[in-house]
């Protein structure tokens, strides 16, 4: 071989950039708008974000495990602050992405408005049937839903009548399938399904703001992660996800 033909062999592998695989643990309600973002990124960048979508807590106690995560995006303050506590973030990385509202929802072919207030008549409303929540024990908005319903004087009806799913996305299924007459979800979970509607929207007084914070995970901060969180944060990605109803804190 030549050494022209040499020369050039050598210049095309040196112009080469390696795709770097950025694996990135986000909560359940967050799986459509991040779909939509992670297309858009590999238009600019060669780097490959790849998605585990689960309840936050889950995500947290995996990542604890040594599940090999590069960035966490929870949708609560309490399952990052778990891993901050037991040191597994990398140090000032860790902010306030994204925030959502809390709903209640029903089949949407039953379509009506309904005043959430303190005392309101729950059970009337499900008369008899099941409400659908994530698991309180586990999903984030299971535990909004949760707090808010105490809040209102309303858990007691409701705890006796739970259909707890694993994700609010499982709560929001039960609600299209008809397995529950109602169920309370995020304002964006609702907004991503034809087969429900959304019936009243949860005061702000009566929950915790619905933050999701994101950070690098300490054993998988690489120059990839940081510049995928930086353009979670760019002009773009933050179009898409005001598109999918999530606003910013």
């Amino acid at each position: 071989m030549n050494r022209y033909l040499v020369g050039l062999l050598l210049c095309a592998c040196a112009g080469r950039v390696a795709a770097t695989d950025v694996n990135v643990f986000a909560a359940a309600s967050l799986v459509d708008a991040l779909t939509e973002v992670s297309s858009a990124y590999r238009s600019v960048s060669v780097d490959s974000p790849r998605f585990s979508f689960a309840a936050s807590s889950l995500l947290a106690r995996q990542i604890e495990q040594q599940a090999p995560a590069s960035v966490f995006i929870s949708a609560d303050e309490q399952s990052m602050d778990y891993l901050a506590e037991r040191g597994l973030l990398a140090k000032g990385t860790r902010a306030d992405l994204l925030a959502n509202r809390l709903v209640l929802i029903g089949p949407a072919d039953r379509p009506r408005k309904i005043e959430i207030r303190s005392g309101f008549d729950l059970a009337g409303l499900l008369d008899g049937g099941r409400l659908a929540i994530g698991d309180p024990a586990l999903v984030p908005a299971g535990r909004y839903a949760r707090e808010a319903l105490t809040k209102l004087g309303v858990w007691g009806q409701a705890s006796t009548c739970l259909l707890a799913a694993d994700s609010v996305r499982a709560a929001l299924l039960y609600v299209e399938r008809g397995e529950a007459p109602l169920g309370i979800v995020y304002a964006t979970d609702a907004s991503a399904s034809r087969g429900v509607t959304v019936l009243g929207e949860f005061p702000a007084y009566s929950h915790r703001p619905i933050v999701y914070p994101i950070a690098i995970v300490g054993a998988g901060d690489t120059p990839a992660a940081r510049a995928f969180v930086e353009y979670l944060r760019g002009p773009v990605a933050r179009a898409i996800f005001e598109r999918y109803g999530f606003y910013f804190p």
